[in-house]
């Protein structure tokens, strides 16, 4: 039997200050090797004159940390090309989003969360129970979101292979992978709900051009049986 890996990224704060909260889950049978995209990746890179620098979508949008000295033009590059890599990544996804206010403390917030990765994993089971091994890694940032992953996959796996490994994003093409389908799938409610920001707007256009240009590619790599 295989194994899969299973990649974490999460937005917003478990305080309850964000209006609203992700968690994305990037899986990835390690059976399919991604040496043959990343070398495409960096031979993208080259061509275009830029630097080999992890991805991250929130620096890249407002210009912080590696991206701060870059001008926009330069920042849409990196975000453009990353984007267009990942599609060809050997890899799916799925993704949980919640209206911060409905939840009034984090204990409830956590247990809405377990209930639905639960369910997804019920939901697919017969997939995720073909791997011998399971390894979810995550960089720990929050602590309800590492407790919820390991109740809920221990929960509806309950299987000797798991393990839990930290990951930081700059080690992992993974974990960047996980990022940037978090910050589409948050921008996806923001447009829906007419909440985008002038940024959102010059770096994906409209509603229409978002949703035509980026969130349909990026949800043909949804994982929802």
């Amino acid at each position: 039997m295989g194994e899969i890996s299973i990649f974490v990224d999460e937005s917003g704060d478990q305080g309850g200050m964000s209006k609203y909260y992700a968690l994305t889950l990037v899986f990835h049978d390690q059976s399919h090797s991604l040496e043959p995209c990343l070398g495409e990746h960096l031979k993208g890179l080259r061509a275009r004159g830029l630097r080999d620098i992890p991805f991250h979508a929130n620096p890249i949008l407002n210009g912080h940390d590696a991206y701060k000295n870059m001008d926009f033009s330069t920042r849409k590059a990196y975000f453009m090309l990353f984007f267009q890599d990942v599609q060809h990544l050997p890899i799916s996804y799925h993704a949980f989003l919640y209206r911060r206010k409905e939840y009034p403390d984090r204990e409830s917030l956590a247990g809405r969360m377990k209930r639905d990765v639960v369910n997804f994993l019920f939901d697919n089971l017969d997939y995720f129970q073909s791997f011998g091994e399971i390894k979810i890694y995550y960089d720990n940032g929050q602590d309800m979101v590492a407790q919820v992953l390991r109740e809920a996959i221990g929960y509806a796996l309950s299987k000797n292979g798991l393990l839990y490994r930290t990951a930081r994003a700059d080690r992992f093409t993974l974990s960047q992978a996980a990022d940037m389908l978090c910050t589409l799938e948050l921008t996806a409610v923001k447009y829906e709900r007419g909440e985008q920001t002038r940024t959102d707007e010059m770096m994906f256009g409209s509603a229409r051009a978002f949703k035509r240009n980026y969130f349909k590619a990026a949800r043909r790599m949804r994982l929802s049986r």
